[in-house]
């Protein structure tokens, strides 16, 4: 049996790291894209999976690049020639977005149709994975699936629709193997941690610890749908393996409030949130997006697909993740 390869763009973030692991797991040939940088930690997240160049049989190949460089794109997607292509690098922070709308439209929206007119460009046959978001749907009525209308509510929301029709204008205008997977939050011990549920358990950690007193959070009655990131991977992999491309919701389908998932990271370690969380309106978001959760149904049916991890759950393995990291310290 030949050997499979993938590219991952974004292969140092959350997701990437996870579905690099992932592949490798399953015997495929990964090629990742990394933004050059003099930053120590910029890896962090893949350097468990590194090999040296020097390794016989080494099949983690990284490659220094942008998707802000079309260029590279073209000239990266002849050389690698891969089977498979996940788009996942993104400026995906919603909050960041409206303070950076510029950056995060060239890097969201234009680096997909960049990546997609480069595959196109170079002839290669590949089938590719197109990283899209609940943030798409923003002000309509949950529970979303793949039929309901969008309305984005953020300049990375926007951006993320362009990149979404995108790639199905690419497939229906060159026959391309493109899809979308609209993922809601999905969440592990690798998120950044600005991001609202690991800024959460890092600070449910460092309290317990005794090293914080406080955590300042935004809108603690926005209700979102989160789920466990290293299952969601596996969701992406799935929807390339299908006989048709087709575009998913990934979600757990389970609601809960910042507000929930406070009480429930707090309360894992004897605390009461109430004592701890404050509110600071700098967190707040200028427009704000009431409520996301999915119905996963449709690739659940299709595909097998289904995540079993829920916020609850979720929650716990986070705290117990920033509680061992402090230990090792």
């Amino acid at each position: 049996m030949t050997q499979k390869s993938a590219l991952i763009t974004g292969i140092t973030g959350q997701d990437g790291s996870y579905l690099a692991e992932l592949l490798l797991a399953k015997g495929y040939e990964v090629h990742g894209v990394v933004r050059r940088s003099s930053q120590i930690g910029s890896t962090t997240r893949i350097d468990h999976l590194y090999q040296d160049p020097h390794e016989a049989g080494r099949r983690l190949f990284l490659h220094h690049g942008d998707v802000t460089d079309a260029g590279f794109l073209v000239n990266l997607i002849r050389d690698v020639r891969p089977d498979e292509v996940y788009n996942l690098a993104a400026q995906s922070h919603v909050r960041v977005s409206y303070e950076l709308p510029d950056y995060t439209a060239n890097v969201t929206a234009l680096g997909t149709i960049r990546l997609l007119e480069a595959v196109r460009a170079s002839g290669v046959e590949t089938r590719i994975y197109q990283a899209s978001t609940s943030e798409l749907f923003g002000l309509t009525p949950a529970p979303q699936n793949e039929g309901t209308p969008f309305h984005p509510r953020s300049p990375y929301g926007v951006s993320k629709l362009y990149a979404y029709w995108s790639t199905v204008n690419y497939r229906e205008a060159y026959g391309m193997f493109a899809v979308n997977g609209i993922a809601f939050n999905h969440e592990s011990p690798r998120r950044g941690e600005t991001f609202v549920t690991r800024k959460i358990s890092r600070a449910v950690a460092h309290i317990k610890a005794g090293l914080w007193q406080e955590v300042y959070l935004g809108n603690l009655d926005a209700v979102r749908d989160w789920g466990y990131a290293p299952e969601y991977v596996e969701g992406y992999w799935r929807m390339l393996q299908a006989d048709e491309p087709e575009d998913y919701v990934l979600a757990t389908g389970v609601p809960a409030t910042v507000r929930d998932f406070a009480e429930a990271a707090f309360a894992h370690v004897g605390l009461d949130w109430r004592d701890y969380v404050k509110h600071d309106e700098r967190y707040e978001r200028p427009a704000d997006v009431p409520e996301l959760t999915g119905d996963a149904s449709r690739i659940r049916a299709d595909l097998g697909w289904e995540a079993r991890t829920k916020w609850a759950d979720l929650a716990r393995i986070m705290v117990d993740a920033d509680l061992a990291a402090l230990k090792t310290r």
